[in-house]
């Protein structure tokens, strides 16, 4: 067993977002089909939900059902649609108790009438938890966010509320996704791919990236330390010199 890793408090990352890739590779390991892999990730699910509310992270976000997925066979795709709503049904009450509260984000316009209405009754009863907010990314693409977050822009200039030249980064962001959270600081993938699929595009743009060859259902807190660790051994810079964040670190340790 790896001896525990120690993590610094103030270092900590305040949103981390996680791709849960592997599920299905899972499974094939253990001679089972792809549904048996996505049920045991569930069990990492509530591991890295445990560890994110232990340590203080305010965010976590989890990319659960992309808008591609639906591409997959559709006997898989049912299966995740019976998992989401066993685990929201499972699950609420107990993120509840440990003042968590659960949003989903995507179009969920392609989902069944009673799916939405567990998901509106789940988001509705921890509303008001402030412990840590975990935010499930289903029917979801950064594309279909940044394209959404567009249409309201442009609904708001027809209407005569908005003229193009006040439209900037700053109030395009406003109508994407997680706005209200805290900037995205680490962005964790499973599985061994080496690349984001149109995962919170826009959130991510000075995120730091950090991928693993473990597959999901195997990702635990031994793993998401790691992930953490790396995070807070790194500069981040945004755009400036090392001698300017080292410069503005000092000016606030003496402020």
């Amino acid at each position: 067993m790896s001896a525990p890793i120690e993590l610094e408090p103030s270092a900590l990352p305040q949103h981390v977002a996680i791709i849960m890739d592997g599920n299905g590779r899972w499974a094939k390991q253990q001679g089972r089909p792809r549904v048996w892999g996505h049920k045991k990730g569930a069990d990492s699910v509530r591991r890295s939900v445990r560890f994110c509310r232990e340590l203080g992270i305010p965010a976590l976000t989890l990319f659960a059902f992309s808008s591609e997925n639906w591409q997959r066979p559709a006997d898989e795709v049912s299966s995740l649609m019976q998992l989401f709503k066993l685990m929201l049904k499972s699950e609420v009450k107990n993120l509840h108790k440990n003042q968590v509260r659960l949003r989903v984000i995507g179009d969920l316009s392609a989902f069944d009438e009673p799916l939405i209405a567990q998901i509106k009754a789940a988001e509705q009863l921890t509303a008001q938890n402030e412990a840590l907010t975990l935010n499930i990314a289903a029917n979801y693409g950064g594309r279909w966010d940044i394209a959404q977050a567009a249409r309201q822009v442009a609904l708001q200039v027809s209407q005569g509320e908005l003229v193009p030249e006040h439209i900037d980064e700053q109030l395009l962001g406003r109508y994407m996704q997680l706005s209200d959270l805290p900037e995205l600081d680490l962005l964790i993938r499973t599985g061994g791919d080496v690349r984001i699929s149109n995962f919170l595009l826009w959130q991510a743009a000075y995120a730091e990236l950090w991928f693993t060859e473990t597959l999901w259902p195997d990702f635990d807190q031994q793993v998401f330390a790691e992930a953490i660790a790396a995070f807070t051994s790194r500069e981040r810079r945004f755009g400036c010199t090392s001698e300017q964040v080292f410069a503005l670190a000092s000016s606030q340790l003496k402020g």
